[in-house]
């Protein structure tokens, strides 16, 4: 019986890796032809029906992606897209770059598709303007981009949904030097500095300036190895916000964090009627 349990374990994991993997293929293919090589075409490869969209821009639906791709990508000649980092986690895939093109700046984002079938069915986003490096020279999109420790894939889902759960949606912020090695943590939020004091220093600029910033809940934990994408929602100021955040994990320690922070529209403003989660 042991060993019937110990085989059935191992097929488990192994095939999880194996969905995971083609779920990557498929979204970093998708991405790579759509918005780097930008062939259209390959949305009637990549995608299919229903295709549900949260972008809160964007009708839901394959017309509207074709739409958003022929007027944005195909006659824009100054559009680009950089994919720096890509995940996936069981049926989802999610991608960190920078568009050009869009609009008068860059943007930096998280893309995250789910796939069904092998084709791409589900899409939310976090775009932002990119800046310039913040106070410890970091940018929005450098460091490390290799997953690694996947067989701790898990635990750091664990690990990163308790910290959200307990010190940014829960207020225990005495709580917070658990989750971290020291002073040992790499920012690459643009107005804030390295470490736990970087942090704090940071916290307490945004509160002289009056815009505290609270979480309210989180929608999702995402996790590929070593990186983990927590999808939340909060105030930032007195709007509604977005909160895409991911934590690098180290040794059962959160090492670094990126971030995108971005406002979330009223339902009447929005495009299609899927919300932004």
């Amino acid at each position: 019986m042991k060993l019937r349990n110990i085989a059935t374990a191992a097929i488990m994991i192994f095939s999880t890796g194996a969905f995971a993997a083609d779920t990557k293929e498929i979204v970093t293919g998708a991405m790579t032809e759509l918005m780097i090589n930008k062939n259209v075409d390959a949305i009637d490869d990549y995608f299919a029906e229903p295709y549900v969209q949260h972008n809160q821009q964007v009708p839901s639906g394959l017309e509207g992606l074709k739409g958003l791709a022929g007027q944005v990508i195909a006659d824009n000649p100054a559009f680009e897209y950089e994919m720096v980092r890509s995940f996936a986690d069981g049926d989802l895939g999610f991608v960190h770059g920078i568009y050009k093109g869009f609009g008068p700046t860059p943007l930096v984002a998280f893309d995250v598709f789910r796939v069904q079938d092998g084709k791409i069915v589900e899409h939310w986003d976090n775009l932002m303007p990119v800046a310039e490096p913040n106070p410890s020279g970091h940018t929005q999109t450098d460091g490390p981009t290799e997953v690694s420790d996947r067989d701790k894939t898990d635990a750091n889902r664990a690990l990163v949904r308790d910290f959200i759960e307990t010190v940014l949606v829960g207020g225990a912020f005495d709580k917070m030097p658990a989750y971290f090695d020291g002073d040992n943590y790499v920012q690459h939020n643009a107005n804030i500095g390295d470490g736990l004091s970087g942090l704090a220093a940071g916290l307490e600029a945004m509160a002289k300036a009056g815009l505290s910033m609270r979480f309210t809940k989180n929608h999702m934990v995402l996790a590929d190895g070593n990186f983990v994408l927590a999808i939340s929602e909060g105030i930032l100021g007195d709007k509604p916000m977005a909160f895409y955040d991911l934590f690098r994990v180290e040794k059962d320690k959160i090492a670094e964090h990126w971030d995108v922070i971005a406002p979330i529209l009223p339902a009447s403003e929005a495009a299609n009627d899927n919300g932004k989660f």
